[in-house]
């Protein structure tokens, strides 16, 4: 059975009639002008959507991009160049523009090591090809008619879905050669509900690195068509957020897009290294509440965010961030971590072959703890319980974060009540993982819908958490606490 190396070199090299060797000859000539590390990637990616709105198909599209990344790096300046032919004269080109940063660093001979071959974390399938149009679209419409089946105050259905394929083969000056096969779907449903004449929307989504079919088989389209409607009606009773500073519960799952953008992004190896993150300088040191351990594991099988090699060929891991809230490790890069003095952690991340890789996430998350979602909310006299986010913003350097709740709660005397709408979570990422009391024993990572930007550049992740109390966070609403 062919391996996901052998799959890659022939759907990158073999059309354009080239050779691991004549690859190799090109990287040997950027090392032949004192560069410390160069790289070549390659990559190929099909993209697929399809849209409904209003139960008629809106849109089908179709996309193909191919092309190759070539990298220089001297010391921390980069020379990267690309090009979307890929042919020899391309490459060489593309290989020349790279070289052309500062020559310093060392002379270097590469020595191709023997292919290391890893275990995939998801099957090489094209989930495009292995099904028809209108298995996308009879899908999209047995989700319209589910919807509007569940409560006649559905007055509008969205759904989309998207499907993605993707190849990539590198080689780097370290020896690395390496290929990835990496198929990824997402499905998206939104419904507007509508009450004596107040309209209030409802949404789910969800996906992974599997095949359309399986996610027909797994009941995922049934299950967030009823998701969608379900919050929904929330909102429909839904009523004016308090403000204030209160205890805030967060719910287990997507409510971890708050770790990921408060405190992950701030444990990226770059960041770390220029001083510009409110983590810089701290491992070892106490950054969280005991009982809080974070990592970030890109090894869970078909998850969203999951690689079983990052983009520069390094097997992906998990990595423990914060170990009962002392920091132990920064995600890095094999440049970062060169710099650093640190070993590569598996997060050397690419938007495309048009883009430099850097730290990035793959799945962030905070393990369980001791107590049930009950204890927790129980525990709680007067508070927020919030279960699902929509938008925010971070600052890096401070950790400072503002984040909206697409569904919240009261909690009034150890009981959750009605349901509130508006509430806005503003703080930094370092001050509440150090307000962190209770953890439950409900860890949950979320549907698979998370994508991430940093420098223009945005990748699929996944994110998760258990129940989380959090004593004191300033929430900003609508009514006075």
């Amino acid at each position: 059975m062919p391996n996901n190396i052998d799959i890659a070199a022939k759907a990158l090299l073999d059309p354009a009639g080239l050779s691991l060797n004549q690859v190799s000859q090109i990287l040997q000539r950027i090392l032949g002008n004192a560069i410390d590390s160069a790289d070549i990637y390659f990559q190929v990616s099909e993209s697929s959507s399809w849209s409904l709105e209003d139960s008629i198909i809106k849109r089908g599209t179709y996309a193909l991009d191919k092309g190759v990344g070539v990298r220089a790096v001297a010391g921390e300046k980069t020379g990267f160049a690309y090009s979307d032919d890929i042919m020899l004269t391309a490459l060489t080109d593309a290989a020349d523009a790279a070289k052309s940063i500062a020559r310093q660093g060392q002379q270097g001979q590469l020595q191709v090591a023997p292919v290391k071959l890893i275990e995939p974390r998801y099957p090489a399938i094209n989930p495009i090809s292995s099904i028809e149009d209108i298995d996308n679209i009879r899908l999209l419409q047995k989700i319209d008619a589910l919807a509007r089946s569940l409560d006649k105050r559905v007055k509008r259905v969205m759904a989309s879905i998207s499907s993605e394929y993707e190849i990539i083969y590198l080689l780097h000056s370290d020896g690395t050669v390496a290929g990835d096969v990496r198929p990824l779907v997402r499905l998206n449903v939104s419904v507007i509900m509508e009450e004596a004449g107040r309209f209030e929307q409802g949404y789910a989504g969800g996906g992974g690195r599997y095949s359309v079919k399986e996610l027909m088989e797994s009941g995922l389209a049934e299950k967030l068509a009823r998701e969608a409607v379900r919050t929904g009606l929330v909102n429909l009773e839904a009523t004016a957020s308090p403000a204030g500073m209160m205890t805030v519960v967060l719910g287990p799952g997507w409510p971890g897009i708050l770790l990921h953008e408060a405190i992950g992004h701030g444990l990226e190896g770059d960041f770390n290294r220029k001083g510009t993150s409110a983590f810089s300088g701290r491992l070892g040191e106490r950054v969280a509440a005991k009982g809080c351990t974070i990592v970030d594991d890109g090894t869970l099988e078909k998850r969203r965010g999951s690689l079983t090699i990052d983009d520069e060929g390094t097997a992906s891991q998990c990595t423990t961030l914060i170990e009962d809230g002392i920091l132990k490790n920064y995600m890095q890069d094999k440049l970062n971590a060169k710099l650093m003095g640190m070993e590569p952690t598996g997060n050397g991340r690419r938007e495309s072959y048009a883009h430099v890789p850097m730290p990035r996430m793959t799945n962030t998350y905070m393990l369980a703890g001791q107590h049930t979602p009950e204890e927790i909310i129980a525990s709680v006299k007067k508070g927020l319980y919030a279960v699902n986010f929509g938008g925010g913003q971070v600052d890096i350097t401070s950790g400072q974060f503002v984040f909206s709740a697409s569904e919240a709660y009261l909690i009034e005397n150890g009981r959750i009540t009605r349901p509130v709408k508006g509430a806005t979570l503003i703080g930094s990422g370092p001050d509440v993982l150090t307000r962190v009391s209770m953890i439950g024993n409900d860890l949950k990572l979320d549907e698979g819908v998370g994508t991430c930007g940093k420098e223009g550049q945005n990748v699929p992740v996944g994110v998760g958490q258990p129940t989380l109390k959090i004593d004191g966070i300033t929430v900003g609403g609508t009514e006075r606490h």
